[in-house]
Order: structure tokens, then C-alpha cells, then sequence
């Protein structure tokens, strides 16, 4: 029920486009967003990578997912969070049915519900809902790329991405990431060039999630260990992955 397949393109610029589709409908296959653990300090969730996700929850298949702070990222040995530390997700996220962090308008919502799939444009995800990550952007809408304006703020500059989407049943699921800073092999899109991607695509709604050094994309190999697929830019070292809040798996 889980395929992958990575395109190089050499236009607009360099870019390597790591594609994975999940058939939610198929035997076996489950979702889990990390687990919420709410404390006395008002934070929501512990930081990890999105291999150390992968492996604490054996899962198959893992990818970083929504936004999140506080924040950090001066140089290789002064970032935040590390590991084990705490953060707060941005946005709706809900684990096995259990809501630990509250829906907000700005921060669309990735819900999972039944072995179907929603991306809901006002941050709250329905009733039932069992599993969701929130956004910043909605890429595509009813089958069309969202159009921006080029002066937006976040769409300016090529960079890393996280999306997801899914098709009009809600019953497949994509999961895109695209590298940058790497010359020659990837450099990034725009939010616009993102949503263009998805609709070629065939996807019928999308949804972007954290990007830049957060992008991570990881699978299990035969004895469990995390293998990443991309190439993740913590603190500008190639194949460092950054610790985050949340994640899809």
C-alpha cells in the first residue's frame, strides 16, 4: 500500500522530488502522528528527529510535519530544540484520537479519520477525527494550484518542502519533499512552483507543511534502522536531521 519514487528535474533549476503515495484503504497500512505530552511548562510535545520518530514507534515510513517553536538555528552546536526537549506545534494536532494541540484559522489541517483523508481549510478538523498535522499553506484546491503573488513573503526564494495530499476520495494519501541548498542536485521551489507540481500531480487538494531544514523524509530498512531518503539541511550540514515537533508516520 506505500510506494516510492524519486524525479530529478533540471528545470526550473536543479531539483530532486522524493514522491511517496499511501493507499489508506490497503491491509496493514495505519497512520500515527507523534503523541502529545502536555506539561506544567505549557508545551505540548517532546522534540525528536524523524528518524528517532520512526524508530521509537517502529513505524515503516516517517516524514517531519507541522510547524512549530520555539525556535533556533545559529550555528552547528547553538540550535533549539534538541532532542528531548520541548516545543509547541502550530496549528490542530490530534494522536490516536487525543487533541494536544488547538485548531487555529491561520494553520490549515491535515485530518485523518477512518482510513480517509481531509485537508480542511479552517484548521478544524471534524469530530472522530483520529490523526492530524496542520499547514501553513493550501497548495491545491478542488484540483487547482492556489495561485500567490510573487511578491508574497513566501514565495519569493526557492527552499526545501514538506506537502501533503490527497485524491478526491480522500482514501490516497502523498507525501512530497523536495531538497535544497544543494547545488547541482537540488536547490528548492517556491510555494507557487510547489502548488503547480501538485496539480501535474493529479492531486485534488494539498497542503504544505514545514519546510527548510525540517524537511525529512525517512523509511525503515529490513532491521529496523531509519534510512533517510532525502538529503535534510540541519544547521546548513548535509544528512542532519532536525529535531521537531511533530511528525507523520
Amino acid at each position: 500500500g506505500i510506494a516510492y519514487r524519486r524525479e530529478a528535474r533540471s528545470t526550473p533549476r536543479p531539483l530532486m522530488i522524493h514522491l511517496v503515495t499511501v493507499d489508506l484503504t490497503a491491509p496493514g497500512v495505519e497512520v500515527l502522528v507523534t503523541p502529545g505530552s502536555p506539561g506544567a511548562d505549557n508545551l505540548e510535545v517532546v522534540a525528536r528527529t524523524t528518524a528517532e520518530f520512526l524508530q521509537e514507534f517502529k513505524l515503516q515510513l516517517a516524514i517531519n510535519a507541522s510547524f512549530f517553536f520555539p525556535f533556533r538555528e545559529n550555528t552547528p552546536w547553538d540550535f533549539s530544540p534538541r532532542s528531548g526537549e520541548r516545543a509547541n506545534v502550530l496549528g490542530q494536532a490530534i494522536s490516536d484520537g487525543a487533541i494536544y494541540s488547538k485548531p487555529n484559522g491561520n494553520w490549515p489541517a491535515l485530518c485523518l479519520r477512518d482510513r480517509e483523508a481531509a485537508i480542511v481549510a479552517s484548521g478544524l478538523c471534524p469530530f472522530g477525527t483520529q490523526q492530524a498535522v496542520a499547514g501553513s499553506h493550501i497548495l491545491v484546491s478542488e484540483g487547482q494550484a492556489v495561485k500567490r503573488k510573487a511578491q508574497d513573503k513566501d514565495n519569493i526564494e526557492p527552499y526545501s518542502r514538506m506537502a501533503v495530499g490527497i485524491d478526491r476520495s480522500g482514501q490516497r494519501l502523498w507525501l512530497v519533499a523536495i531538497d535544497d541548498k544543494q547545488p547541482f542536485y537540488s536547490e528548492g521551489v517556491t510555494l507557487s512552483e510547489l502548488s503547480q507540481m501538485m496539480e501535474q500531480f493529479g492531486i485534488q487538494d494539498a497542503l504544505n507543511l514545514d519546510g527548510g531544514g525540517s524537511t525529512t523524509l525517512v523509511i525503515a530498512d529490513p532491521k529496523g534502522r531509519a534510512v533517510a531518503l532525502n538529503a535534510p539541511m540541519h544547521v546548513k550540514l548535509p544528512m542532519r536531521q532536525r529535531p521537531v515537533a511533530n511528525h507523520l508516520g
